[in-house]
């Protein structure tokens, strides 16, 4: 059984979220600003489970980070236990796509009182707020990027990202409205998400397997650390190094984004070229 006050104690909340738009948004956020995305697991050779329990136990008891498919299965049992009407979708991330990418990320669809809205508690690239699924939506992330969700001609849907690179992963930068990932509202059934986890998490080559990457909402900006690259944006201040000794990055991990780990995993992900 889902433990709604130990997750509400992890992500800092002292109180149930209203069941509407502004409680919505406030619970997502403060999910964002406490549970780092990462996928340090994959690189270290274990397997990514995705079922609620195996979730709760990294997420909340063990206070790890995780990816999309972790990030949303715990935010989905944590909308669940409020009592908001809700399911999963899955998304292709266009981020430095030059093809057709596969469907490797995965987001809720809210409804509240017959409004349909997108919440996505586990997207590592950048910050986007709870957004009403409406053609020509709008929302203004707290570090001050600007997002548009637009229908497309065959009926899915494209979020799209105008804001600072500094405020990212490092990817999607440019002037101008930039896509993040699109989606359609397609029946999502358990086995889509296996299935698309599994890949994203074993396929060679890839993002997932071949980066380390950890991010984490700040208040007003956005902390990310990409193999040895680490770059912070606070409000209008900004940090940027790549890390070359093994203490600043251990330090780093566990001052800057909350993730403890064993001395030697920490000594193989920074041996990694």
């Amino acid at each position: 059984m889902f433990d709604l006050t130990a997750y509400l104690a992890r992500i800092d909340l002292p109180a149930r979220p209203t069941l509407d738009p502004a409680g919505l948004a406030r619970l997502q956020h403060a999910h964002r600003l406490a549970i780092p995305f990462e996928n340090l697991d994959v690189i270290l050779g274990r397997g990514i489970a995705i079922d609620s329990a195996s979730v709760f136990a990294k997420l909340v008891t063990a206070r790890r980070g995780g990816y999309c498919f972790e990030q949303n299965r715990l935010f989905g049992d944590a909308l669940e236990a409020l009592g908001f009407a809700h399911r999963p979708l899955l998304a292709r991330v266009w981020l430095g796509a030059t093809e057709t990418p596969p469907l490797t990320h995965t987001l809720s669809l809210v409804t509240i009182d017959g409004e349909h809205w997108i919440a996505d508690a586990g997207f590592g690239g950048s910050y986007a707020p709870p957004m009403t699924l409406r053609d020509g939506a709008t929302a203004e992330a707290p570090d001050g990027a600007h997002f548009h969700l637009r229908q497309e001609p065959d009926g899915g849907w494209l979020l799209l990202r105008d804001g600072p690179t500094a405020t990212t992963d490092g990817r999607g930068g440019g002037s101008g409205y930039q896509p993040q990932y699109g989606f359609t509202l397609a029946e999502v059934a358990p086995a889509d998400l296996v299935l698309s986890n599994h890949w994203t998490s074993t396929a060679p080559n890839t993002r997932f397997t071949t980066h380390r990457i950890v991010s984490l909402v700040l208040p007003h900006g956005f902390a990310a650390l990409t193999d040895h690259h680490y770059r912070r944006r606070a409000a209008d201040k900004e940090t940027e190094a790549t890390i070359t000794d093994m203490r600043v990055y251990r330090m780093r991990l566990s001052l800057m984004f909350g993730i403890d780990l064993a001395l030697e995993d920490i000594e193989t992900l920074f041996a990694i070229a």
